[in-house]
């Protein structure tokens, strides 16, 4: 009998050392590396059944053909489906991380009795909470009623031996991937081989069978979904369900979708009576907006296919240290260096002796280059004291020239800011034809210097005055 041999796995990245070693070479990452043998780690479990049997020929097909069921299974939430792009996609396998507490199980439970309230046969299991549990969340949000059927099981053969009984389940949910373990790996529940093998059996299960999969996973303190990166690129679509403690909202954001766009969100407001959708998500990002405060500006951005329009708060206040402080909460702190830089270069506007804090309120993160014409609008404005017009949106991309270079979708974010009564935008020159409404009026500045001296005139008139 061969000696069963030691490898050195890493619980962040799941990559495999002969020897134990404090850092990881491969993530950087200290103290991951766990010890499991070969008998029950990555060298065995399917590859060595199939090594002791002879392999079987499958089908072969072509691309045309019937379809038997319909493409997607529409949840009937309008901000789930849109994240999702249109659906649960039949024979698929989705990933859903968030921090502990954000709403992941909510959310779930609440498409599980919308879906089975429309014929749908859901089966929910849960190796994290008792059925009991399950059944209170039920009750507390006004599904207790709806035939979906509750599990609470965490072994995957036993899970995949459950629901082979009786009709295909349209929807399979389990919540969490960290909890599921295989008799095909001896390591514990939660370590990358567990992980990669239960993933692996229920993504098999789900193209096989053409049942639509969702796994819960945990994400760590950096943010990312704990265990092995190779379970984001097994599965068809992750989504990141996102929010701030202080905050009542919560953001779906889509990060990768086999089916389907992958910048598109979904928003949703917590209550006592579960997750309630928000469509007009800029209503919910302005609503608490102090129109005459120094150092506001009102940014028209887009996610996917939807314009938001979220403002984004500067405050430069005079420093007393020897390195002034930048904090940034909800951009790139990277960027706003730049922009930083590029207004005291180009525009002669100095912050080497003051303090720069920069919020997009709301607890909103953007990600988009398009901002940097707002925040620098805002920096200028704190810093000189004067309020930007209330009615005025900023969009644009600023270079290390000082040029304000165009953007996508100049057309959307102006419907959106005339929707919700803005009059005025500042946006690059080169956009699309504007098309607005009575009274709405643009200016394009070519460089960002045309920017600050038209903040700098309003101060000058406003002296005059």
């Amino acid at each position: 009998m061969a000696k069963s041999r030691i490898q050195f796995i890493c619980q962040n990245c799941g990559s495999v050392h002969q020897r134990w070693a404090g850092k990881c070479d491969a993530c950087g990452e200290w103290n991951t590396l766990v010890e499991e043998g070969t008998n029950g780690g990555i060298g065995s479990g399917p590859a060595a059944m199939r090594s002791a049997r002879k392999g079987r020929a499958v089908v072969l097909t072509t691309l045309s053909g019937d379809i038997e069921d319909a493409p997607r299974i529409a949840s009937g939430i309008g901000e789930l489906d849109r994240a999702t792009g249109g659906g649960f996609v039949r024979g698929s396998a989705l990933l859903v991380g968030g921090d502990p507490g954000i709403g992941k199980s909510t959310l779930l439970t609440q498409a599980a009795a919308a879906l089975a309230a429309k014929g749908h046969r859901i089966v929910y299991v849960s190796g994290e909470e008792a059925v009991a549990q399950i059944r209170l969340r039920a009750q507390r949000l006004g599904v207790a009623d709806t035939p979906v059927e509750l599990a609470a099981e965490t072994n995957v053969e036993d899970i995949l031996a459950t629901v082979a009984d009786g009709r295909r389940p349209d929807l399979l949910i389990l919540d969490s991937i960290q909890t599921l373990w295989t008799d095909m790996a001896d390591s514990a529940p939660g370590t990358v081989t567990q992980v990669r093998s239960a993933a692996q059996a229920m993504i098999r299960y789900a193209k096989s069978t053409g049942a639509a999969v969702v796994l819960v996973g945990h994400v760590t303190k950096e943010g990312q979904i704990a265990g092995p990166r190779v379970v984001e690129h097994m599965v068809d679509a992750v989504l990141y369900f996102e929010g701030e403690g202080g905050h009542h909202y919560r953001i779906l954001r889509t990060v990768k979708n086999r089916f389907g766009p992958t910048d598109e969100i979904g928003v949703f407001e917590m209550s006592d009576k579960g997750l309630r959708e928000v469509s007009n998500p800029s209503e919910l990002f302005l609503g608490e907006r102090h129109a005459k405060s120094p150092g506001a500006a009102v940014f028209a951005g887009m996610e996917g296919t939807r314009p938001v329009l979220v403002e984004i708060q500067a405050l430069v206040a005079p420093s007393p240290l020897g390195t002034p402080r930048r904090a940034v909460v909800g951009w790139d702190s990277a960027r706003l260096s730049m922009i930083l830089a590029v207004l005291e270069a180009h525009c002669g506007v100095r912050f080497a002796t003051h303090d720069v804090y920069l919020n997009v309120a709301g607890g909103y993160r953007i990600t988009e280059p398009a901002a940097d014409l707002a925040v620098a609008a805002a920096l200028v404005s704190s810093l000189t004291g004067i309020a930007l017009p209330a009615d005025c949106v900023y969009f644009g991309e600023i270079s290390l020239s000082g040029a304000i270079r165009p953007v996508a979708h100049a057309q959307q974010r102006l419907k959106e800011a005339e929707k919700l009564g803005f009059g005025q935008a500042v946006l690059p020159r080169g956009s699309e034809e504007i098309s607005g409404g009575n009274g709405f009026g643009a200016f394009q500045p070519e460089t960002l210097t045309d920017l600050v001296v038209r903040i700098a005139g309003t101060l000058r008139r406003n002296a005059e005055d």
